[in-house]
């Protein structure tokens, strides 16, 4: 499946984004799997709790962090593409 930016993904069941105190760093928790998330990935999922589809998302982040629309949803398409192919969420 392509990830679109009328796509509205939702992670996979067991699959949660939290804070891990002993990394210190936010992370995506899967079976058997933990992800670390960076700052921008972490504000791209923190902003999908909000609601919408992609290309809301993008557009949020987009004034969040003063950057062109197109250029964060080009970004934004791709990190979920790549958690989609990882298993990590269904959209």
């Amino acid at each position: 499946m392509n990830i679109s930016r009328n796509s509205v993904p939702v992670l996979r069941r067991g699959v949660r984004r939290q804070f891990d105190a002993a990394r210190n760093a936010p992370v995506l928790q899967a079976p058997e799997r933990v992800v670390v998330l960076d700052e921008i990935a972490d504000a791209i999922l923190g902003e999908c709790a909000a609601g919408g589809c992609l290309g809301q998302v993008s557009e949020r982040l987009a004034v969040r962090f003063q950057a062109p629309r197109e250029v964060v949803e080009a970004d934004v398409i791709a990190f979920f593409q790549e958690l989609f192919d990882e298993g990590l969420l269904v959209a």
